[in-house]
């Protein structure tokens, strides 16, 4: 039987780079290891380049977003998808305030080149 995971219940996690707001996972609710979050980012936010050890896939509801994986850039407007793989380096960076959803993994491991450990897996994620 399948689950519903009502509004009251999504979590939001307010980082400097943007507001994540956890819409299903295994802490929220409503999951079996992955998880579904929402990103909201103003124009000109940008992450950490850093890595993470599960694939993660993001579509863009509203703005105009570049994610560079691996070096390469790729311009993300409303509507399009990008998959990044296990393991790629990638940064993302909101050009207009930006809207996405990302699924992926709960248990995913996040890593920032030239830091000692692994920051581990990030609260919205899990």
């Amino acid at each position: 039987m399948g689950r519903v995971i009502v509004r009251e219940a999504a979590r939001e996690t307010v980082t400097p780079t943007g507001t994540m707001t956890t819409l299903a996972s295994p802490t929220v609710g409503g999951t079996d290891g992955r998880s579904l979050w929402r990103v909201e980012m103003r124009a000109g936010a940008c992450g950490p380049l850093h890595e993470c050890d599960a694939e993660l896939i993001w579509t863009v509801l509203e703005g105009d977003m570049q994610i560079e994986i691996e070096t390469e850039p790729q311009r993300l407007r409303a509507g399009d998808t990008a998959v990044i793989p296990a393991g790629a380096l990638r940064q993302v960076r909101s050009i207009a305030n930006s809207r996405a959803i990302v699924a992926g993994y709960a248990s995913a491991v996040v890593a920032v080149p030239g830091e000692s450990a692994p920051r581990g897996t990030p609260e919205w994620m899990s």
